[in-house]
């Protein structure tokens, strides 16, 4: 049995890696935009593909990450990736096959560059704060 994706949790989620207040997600998406509506949008299942755009912009993340993003999936992918069976593939009648290291490494550099993008983010978030406070 599949596990639905709730796409206010993916929101969620992704809002609090970035370093980002409620307050400030409801500032960009709009004076008629408040953190108790913020929170309330975080408890949906489903959110309309407008405003997931709209967040999109906002928290420069893809649409596709609020609404495939599953952690269930997740789990499946690291415990595959690290289980203790995980390599019992590597050899395929007497070939390497380097597959498991090689998405070990891609995720890696994916987590890097996730990490940059939201450094930079949390940077220019900043700015905009600051402008906005004087």
């Amino acid at each position: 049995m599949e596990q639905k994706i709730h796409q206010g949790r993916n929101v969620k989620r992704f809002r609090e890696m970035l370093g980002i207040k409620q307050e400030a997600l409801a500032y960009d998406l709009g004076e008629d935009w408040t953190r108790k509506k913020i929170s309330l949008l975080e408890q949906r299942d489903i959110i309309d593909d407008n405003l997931l755009k709209q967040i999109s912009n906002s928290l420069k993340i893809p649409v596709e990450a609020f609404q495939n993003f599953n952690e269930e999936h997740a789990v499946n992918v690291i415990a595959n990736t690290f289980g203790e069976n995980a390599f019992s593939n590597s050899f395929n009648y007497g070939t390497i096959n380097f597959h498991p290291i090689e998405k070990v490494v891609q995720l890696h550099e994916e987590k890097i560059a996730l990490y940059e993008r939201m450094v930079k983010e949390k940077d220019e978030m900043m700015a905009r704060l600051e402008k906005l406070i004087k």
